[in-house]
């Protein structure tokens, strides 16, 4: 790989370059002794070296802990690509349960059981999205819906209505199938707020044995 040369003579010019270089993709720069002006010159040449697609600086908002069952999985990345930052959270919901209630949350235990945090500084003004079935759920309802709200303390068998701020972002309007993709509601995801799921229809309360969603979020 060859990089471009950039002369900073002014070592302040050079510093604040880096500076936000690093603080928006989650990097520390390394000093030599006497060599910071130089060491920032060789980071802020670098930055012009970046591909299409570059993680972010600043991780995601780890999921609660009643979004996590024992056997299944939230993983969560924000990487950039072009003008965007892409968030991509893939829920495995076994171990979770959803319980008899239209639009209660899904999760398990009676701890906050929201995905992720949605904030402008990591994860951009979200615009768009989708909600993908990659294995249908099994054990629990089948009908999931996409919540948000701009409380943190929703948890199992909880009214997604009575959170605050809360709003439809992905209504399923039936059971997933395999491979179903639902596109999210306009502008529905905003500033701060926290992601749900919640059953989509009322059920019998019981635990999921298998189900896999990926959510992606498209901000700007």
């Amino acid at each position: 790989m060859s990089f471009p040369t950039t002369a900073f003579t002014d070592p302040v010019a050079a510093q604040s370059a880096v500076a936000n270089f690093c603080d928006q993709n989650g990097l520390s720069a390394i000093v030599l002794d006497g060599q910071q002006a130089v060491q920032n010159a060789l980071l802020a040449n670098l930055v012009q070296e970046l591909p299409a697609a570059t993680v972010v600086g600043g991780a995601a908002v780890a999921n609660g802990a009643g979004a996590l069952g024992v056997g299944g999985f939230v993983s969560t990345s924000v990487v950039r690509e072009g003008d965007l930052r892409v968030t991509r959270i893939l829920v495995d919901l076994t171990g979770l349960s959803s319980s008899t209630t239209d639009l209660d949350i899904i999760g398990q235990g009676t701890v906050a059981a929201f995905l992720t945090q949605i904030t402008a500084a990591t994860n951009g003004t979200i615009v768009g999205g989708t909600m993908t079935c990659l294995e249908v759920p099994a054990g629990g309802v089948t009908d999931i819906d996409l919540y948000v709200a701009t409380a943190g303390t929703g948890k199992l068998d909880d009214a997604i209505s009575g959170l605050a701020g809360q709003a439809a972002v992905v209504t399923s309007g039936g059971a997933w199938t395999l491979a179903a993709i639902k596109g999210t509601s306009p502008d529905a995801v905003v500033a701060n707020g926290f992601l749900y799921l919640t059953g989509g229809a009322a059920g019998t309360a019981a635990a999921y044995t298998a189900g896999r969603i990926l959510i992606t979020l498209f901000g700007r």
